[in-house]
């Protein structure tokens, strides 16, 4: 049986690239495995029912190792898992080396390898890299000024009115957040404003 695993960092990336290469491949659409979750490890529910759908003699086809995964360790793990203990054969379209169908004997394992090392440590790099220019552009971000998070909802006009009757016990306080438009953590917050301004 002949599968394809795809993956994309979230909801709003594009698997159209990765799902084109499948079907030129002939790999039909109900044995392709779309995981929308980071690289970072294997909790990934399609890539779990994969793993337990295969069996020996079967062959997976990825786009790309960093597909597979983004942590230099985990890939090489799941690799001896699927190749190993499953018995299936791996082939990587971006890389012809990386096709356990071909070169069975010492030398082919070899060089398959040392492939496989090499890529997913620059998986595991680029990953990195990507995190520290987050990191990096959200501190710059930061100090221009610029806000994360939801826009944050003023009071309404007459917040000081519904304080004053819930403490009054003349509305209930799920009615007084009603009124507010608010949350009840954004009104609790606001309360505690409300106060220490009137400190």
């Amino acid at each position: 049986m002949t599968y394809g695993y795809v993956r994309v960092s979230s909801a709003d990336q594009n698997e159209d690239r990765q799902l084109l290469a499948m079907e030129e491949k002939a790999v039909s659409e109900k044995n392709i495995y779309v995981d929308k979750q980071s690289g970072k490890d294997f909790n990934r529910p399609r890539y779990q029912q994969l793993v337990k759908k295969m069996k020996p003699g079967d062959l997976l086809y990825i786009l790309s190792i960093d597909r597979l995964g983004r942590n230099y360790e985990e890939i090489l793990r799941q690799w001896r898992v699927l190749t190993k203990v499953i018995g299936v054969d791996i082939c990587v379209i971006d890389m012809p080396l990386l096709d356990t169908r071909n070169g069975k004997d010492l030398m082919g394992t070899f060089i398959a390898d040392l492939v496989l090392q090499i890529l997913s440590f620059v998986a595991q790099n680029e990953r990195e890299n990507i995190k520290k220019r987050q990191a990096e552009g959200i501190a710059a971000a930061r100090r221009k000024g610029v806000r994360f998070g939801r826009p944050e909802i003023p009071p309404p006009e007459n917040f000081v009115e519904l304080v004053a009757a819930w403490e009054a016990k003349k509305m209930p306080f799920a009615e007084a957040v009603r009124q507010s438009g608010m949350s009840e953590a954004t009104f609790y917050r606001r309360l505690r404003e409300h106060r220490l301004h009137k400190l």
